[in-house]
């Protein structure tokens, strides 16, 4: 009974002292995959990088010989230790996987200057807003599609077009919904373009600075580097981190640098590495693969992890302007390719207007890859506080939609990163994530289909199959009888909000590609002849930017194109006011801009 006693007594002072260790931080609690630890020792700054010169220290800033860990073999199941689930009673929705912002768009020409055409994606534009996805039973699965149908006469030609959308429903409660535990990679350009101010263009066509007019925004952000909110976006970001999930960091410029190892946020001193982090200094070239490759390799002992509990992540911050070292998207898309089939995913993130969505486009097809764009601070802040869990957990991989029917052909695919590859009869979507429902609608959660009528046939059988994060596949079928209707006709106020959207989508994506053909129109070569050497072709004077390198050229509308604009506005106005979402105003604020440009 002494005993007994005695161990009692022994267990409440280990506890007591447990539960004072960790209020100082000398002890991080946590359960793996073999059950619950104790960590005992001091918080680590781990931190390796020296700011402003590169290269790896040896400061350890404490004392890892001294950690011991207890295994109290506890191997109980838990709820994943992610972030607190959203607060709500209702089910998720679900977005494609690709661009989640189209604003280097909306920046260039805010800005005066012309836009690339891959600057505005349809799944980008889509994740601005949210739609009726048409879903008429509540989802009891992980993946339900539902499906709307419209007529309706293009606002130019006034052909009769016929239209399909397919609503990313989930049976997810949002209550329910927490991301997994993290393996966070940050992997972070550090090269001199990263150096220039955002109110500048690091090149033109002859790689000289372009200066931009300085405009009032809040903090300041615009007098700041691309640095300097680089920076703030990453300690942002470690913000949304809790003591179970593991951080690591790369630093890149023409070579990389381990910049902190992956390690439990609970044993590191974050906020430590938040202060190193805030002195990186821009310096030297820029080779992504480089960074990628070290970034990987920070995963080497992490491959197998269990992807119902853990999820393994690179966050890649860049300017995406590549000046030396491997150009070709090979390298870097080859590494993330391998990446996403060992289960480590990708999320691209763009600093600056000048960030190339051209390169990253061909990066997010990838599973499970995404992309967003960062033009200030407090906007990054933001868009972590409210998607953060949703950016880094996606469910449901390799969506196909086969559509059965004689009188039907898919002619067009809107809203995911692989419309490209569709065929007459097939749908293909990478990767689709969590998104937000507000008012039983949801955001970006629409792809859209248009339909080309091959006979008076109404008939639709369409079949869907995709995989979980196990790999396990899940599917349904469904059979869609499509009434002889006559413009304008719109199951749902969804599909009609997609398809204005699309339209004017398509109608700027044209704009921008054909002022681009004529100012990148050659102009003739004027030959010399010499008596010895004959004919001479003068040399091209001046640095030559390779295929990625944005050129800055300033915002030109021609007059045909300002008049379509204007007739446009008038239709997208009336859409807009039919559909009661004021949001879509900033568009309207676009093509004004356009229009008086």
């Amino acid at each position: 009974m002494i005993n007994l006693e005695k161990r009692i007594i022994i267990a409440f002072l280990v506890v007591t002292l447990i539960i004072v260790l960790a209020g100082i931080g000398y002890v991080f609690v946590f359960k793996d995959q073999t059950g619950l630890k104790i960590i005992f020792g001091p918080k680590i700054d781990d931190w390796k990088y020296e700011a402003g010169i590169g290269g790896v220290t040896n400061k350890l800033g404490g004392t890892s010989g001294g950690i011991k860990a207890m295994d109290l073999g506890l191997g109980f199941a838990t709820e994943s230790a992610g972030l607190a689930p959203p607060r709500g009673g209702g089910n998720i929705g679900f977005s494609t996987g690709g661009a989640k912002d189209i604003n280097n768009f909306r920046e260039n020409i805010k800005n005066d200057y012309l836009p690339l055409p891959t600057d505005i994606t349809y799944e980008g534009l889509f994740y601005d807003y949210y739609f009726d996805t048409g879903e008429e039973q509540e989802c009891q699965e992980l993946f339900c599609p539902s499906y709307s149908y419209a007529v309706t006469n293009d606002p130019f030609s006034q052909e009769k077009e016929y239209y399909l959308s397919v609503g990313l429903n989930s049976g997810i409660k949002e209550s329910d919904f927490a991301r997994k535990k993290l393996n966070l990679v940050v992997v972070l350009d550090v090269s001199g373009s990263m150096g220039s101010a955002f109110n500048q263009y690091y090149y033109d066509q002859f790689g000289n600075k372009i200066n931009i007019e300085e405009e009032e925004e809040e903090e300041g952000d615009y007098q700041k580097s691309k640095m300097e909110i680089a920076n703030e976006a990453v300690v942002a970001l470690l913000d949304n981190l809790n003591h179970y999930d593991r951080f690591g960091m790369v630093i890149f410029e023409s070579q990389a640098y381990l910049a902190k190892p992956l390690r439990l946020v609970g044993e590191t001193d974050m906020e430590k590495v938040k202060d190193h982090i805030l002195e990186i200094k821009s310096r030297g070239g820029t080779q992504m693969s480089a960074g990628m490759k070290l970034g990987t390799e920070l995963y080497d002992e992490l491959l197998e992890v269990d992807q119902s509990e853990y999820e393994n992540r690179i966050i890649f911050l860049t300017d995406a302007m590549p000046n030396i070292g491997e150009t070709s998207e090979e390298g870097l898309l080859g590494m993330t390719e391998n990446n996403a089939a060992n289960k480590i995913y990708t999320t691209f993130i763009g600093i600056g207007v000048d960030f190339n969505t051209e390169l990253v486009e061909y990066i997010t097809k990838i599973r499970g890859a995404n992309y967003y764009s960062v033009h200030s601070a407090k906007q990054f802040k933001t868009r972590m506080a409210d998607e953060f869990e949703y950016m880094v957990t996606p469910l449901v991989f390799n969506l196909q939609l086969n559509l059965e029917a004689q009188g039907y052909k898919i002619e067009k695919v809107y809203g995911s990163p692989e419309a490209n590859e569709a065929t007459g009869e097939i749908m293909k979507v990478n990767t689709l994530f969590p998104s937000k429902k507000e008012a039983g609608e949801t955001r970006g959660g629409l792809v859209l289909l248009k339909l080309k009528k091959l006979s008076p046939a109404s008939s639709l059988k369409l079949r869907v199959s995709y995989e979980n994060r196990q790999g396990e596949v899940g599917g349904s079928e469904a059979f869609i009888n499509l009434e002889d209707r006559e413009p304008e006709y719109f199951t749902n106020s969804g599909i009609r909000k997609g398809i204005l959207l699309c339209r004017y989508a398509d109608l700027v994506k044209n704009w921008i590609h054909d002022e681009r053909l004529d100012y990148h129109e050659p102009e003739p070569i004027i030959y010399s002849v010499d008596e010895e050497k004959g004919i001479v072709v003068p040399p091209i004077i001046g640095p030559q930017l390779n295929q990625w390198e944005r050129q800055s050229i300033a915002l030109q509308v021609s007059s045909h194109y300002q008049d379509l604009f204007r007739r446009f506005k008038t239709y997208f106005e009336s859409e807009m006011k039919a559909l009661g979402d004021n949001n879509l105003t900033q568009e309207v604020d676009v093509l004004n801009n356009l229009i008086n440009s």
